[in-house]
């Protein structure tokens, strides 16, 4: 018997599934996420740091209170960047994430509900004033640079390459040319099914948006002048934020806390016609829609997998042959992204 299976890092699942969570004392509006802590702007309770070592038993390290209510955050060495509403940007200094430090500030005009860094400029989804660009080169002196208005409410805001893409409340998701910081001009949107509050880039091409009430979705920005649903998941609660690590997406789930889901499986690969021995051996073809690496591992048991075949720089349809197989033979295959 011949059996095949996709897969996506380290999940086959049909959906996002949840795997843990950590319930904070404020209320979770925004996560970032570097090494093995989940940093969370926790409203009036500032920054709090979790140590996520283990995703399904999340626990507390430490905090830091802001000036105002801490709506978002992106972390970028050794500062994370608190979207800090009516407070404007907060720096604080983690090198000791067990005694973070606030270290600058910037107020900005609006209201500062959503931050991304990407080298020297943060970029803060300003609420009424849409997106700020700010000039962190030195952190503990914060400086604008130039900003773009939005036809919304800006939330939340991921920066890829030279495009920013700002969760704009009812607006959904609006798109940004930032190839030059002191002048941004909107190139874009998507309309989303609730209200885009959150949004992160999530390997090459892609990117997560907490949708409040329209929980988990997932778009496809390989043309950020045409981005396009692939897939989504509601969550418990209202999601708020959002940040990715490896195959997880971790949702600032308003007062339901962190939530923790698997990746999107649309993204899968996916085994597709024709699947069938030939008089070289057993033929199945592989459809890609995720570039990249990719391993295609052997069981004979659905519990023991071993790896068989490497497949580098791999995409669109690709063939896979086994000239050990046999109608005797039983054996499962399944495709992990490297």
């Amino acid at each position: 018997m011949i059996d095949l299976f996709g897969g996506l890092g380290r999940t086959n699942s049909p959906n996002p599934v949840r795997v843990g969570g950590y319930d904070t004392s404020g209320e979770a509006w925004g996560v970032a996420v570097s090494d093995r802590y989940a940093y969370i702007a926790d409203g009036p309770d500032g920054l709090q740091i979790i140590d996520i070592y283990d995703p399904g038993n999340p626990t507390r390290l430490g905090g830091c209170d802001t000036d105002g209510y801490a709506r978002d955050v992106a972390v970028s060495g050794e500062c994370a960047y608190v979207a800090d509403d009516t407070a404007g940007l907060q720096v604080i200094d983690i090198r000791d994430p067990a005694h973070p430090e606030l270290a600058g500030r910037y107020d900005t005009a609006g209201q500062a509900m959503g931050v991304a860094v990407s080298g020297n400029y943060a970029y803060i989804a300003d609420g009424p004033a849409g997106l700020q660009v700010i000039d962190i080169s030195y952190p503990r002196n914060p400086v604008r640079v130039g900003g773009c208005a939005t036809t919304g409410f800006a939330f939340g805001v991921a920066v890829r390459s030279n495009h920013a893409y700002v969760a704009d409340g009812p607006a959904s998701l609006q798109i940004i040319d930032i190839s030059n910081p002191a002048n941004p001009v909107r190139v874009g949107g998507y309309d989303t099914t609730g209200n885009a509050f959150g949004v992160t880039a999530i390997w090459s091409n892609y990117l997560c948006v907490a949708d409040g009430n329209g929980g988990l979705q997932v778009l496809d920005i390989s043309n950020p002048n045409e981005p396009k649903r692939v897939g989504g998941r509601d969550t418990s609660g209202t999601a708020l934020g959002i940040a990715t690590l490896d195959d997880y997406a971790l949702v600032a789930d308003g007062e339901s806390g962190l939530q923790v889901f698997r990746v999107i499986p649309d993204l899968a690969p996916v085994w597709t016609p024709p699947i069938r021995f030939t008089p070289e051996g057993f033929e199945a073809w592989l459809e890609i829609k995720l570039p990249g690496n990719y391993r295609i591992e052997v069981s004979k048991n659905l519990v023991t997998w071993k790896p068989w075949l490497t497949l580098t720089n791999a995409s669109g349809r690709v063939r896979v042959l086994d000239t050990t197989a046999s109608n005797a033979t039983i054996k499962f295959y399944r495709a992990v992204k490297e």
